[in-house]
């Protein structure tokens, strides 16, 4: 018997890679038809055949399975990236609310889907990038 414990990937307790790619199709289709999201939709390209390919790659890789962004992209800088559009709060709810109605349609593990809903949420917070959000001011001193 080994002392090594198992350990299971948010990748593999999603579903993997098939999980990855219904997950991202799902989220643009709501993307494509709530009216919430209107916003957010416009922000992308009206084909999103490489938009889709470029986040389901990023998913795979975040979520701990085959590095599949990185070696193409390098570093994320999710932030840096997406600084040349608006986002604030209604933004991140739109596409927080795409993500969870995406979630709950292909993940059928529910402490899996919670754990990485939870974990998006706070990086969708980080992506606010519009004045006087508090991550951008938090911990550093005022300038005279």
């Amino acid at each position: 018997m080994s002392d090594v414990a198992e350990t299971t990937t948010m990748y593999e307790r999603l579903g993997g890679a098939v999980v990855i790619d219904r997950l991202v199709e799902a989220f643009y289709a709501r993307m494509d038809t709530l009216p919430e999201a209107e916003g957010i939709r416009a922000m992308h390209a009206d084909d999103l055949g490489n938009t889709k390919q470029v986040l389901k790659r990023y998913l795979s890789e975040w979520t701990g399975g085959p590095k599949l962004y990185s070696p193409e992209k390098g570093h994320p800088r999710l932030r840096q990236r997406h600084m040349g559009f608006s986002i604030g709060n209604g933004e991140r709810d739109a596409w927080l609310l795409c993500m969870h109605g995406a979630l709950e349609e292909t993940v059928a593990d529910a402490a899996a889907r919670a754990a990485i809903y939870d974990a998006m949420a706070k990086l969708a917070d980080w992506m606010r990038n519009t004045a006087g959000n508090p991550h951008d001011t938090v911990g550093h001193a005022a300038r005279p």
